[in-house]
């Protein structure tokens, strides 16, 4: 099971830390990811770290947002930075199966590679 929190309002500029605590299980087994879906559109990747640590980013949040994750802890979080409308979405943190240490960029930004889903945080940012 994952649970995000930390979705709330907020100004365009401002910065937003969203979490994921993953029980259950061990989320070390697993390449971990955030995805989010904006109202009216498809969901969308947002930024993956593997289980051997690789780090990917959407282009559309590169350079103002960082994915880490803790596995003695079992959580995933998500820092974004210099919010603009564009940002507002459900976002969800997602969990692969049991996977092998690395992965592709396409593997993990692919919503099909992940078996377990949150059921999302609200982000809203107000112009």
């Amino acid at each position: 099971q994952l649970v995000e929190s930390g979705g709330g309002l907020v100004q365009v500029g401002g910065s937003l830390r969203l979490s994921c605590a993953a029980s259950g299980r061990s989320a070390s087994a697993s390449h971990m990811a955030w995805f989010r879906q904006a109202a009216g559109k498809e969901r969308e990747f947002v930024a993956a770290v593997s289980r051997g640590g690789e780090i990917y980013y959407a282009d559309s949040v590169k350079g103002r947002t960082a994915v880490s994750r803790d596995n003695g802890k079992n959580t995933l979080s998500l820092q974004m930075n210099s919010l603009s409308p564009d940002d507002t979405a459900v976002y969800y943190c997602a969990a692969t199966p049991r996977s092998a240490f690395f992965a592709s960029r396409d593997h993990l930004s692919a919503q099909s590679s992940y078996s377990t889903w949150g059921q999302g945080t609200q982000v809203t940012v107000s112009s």
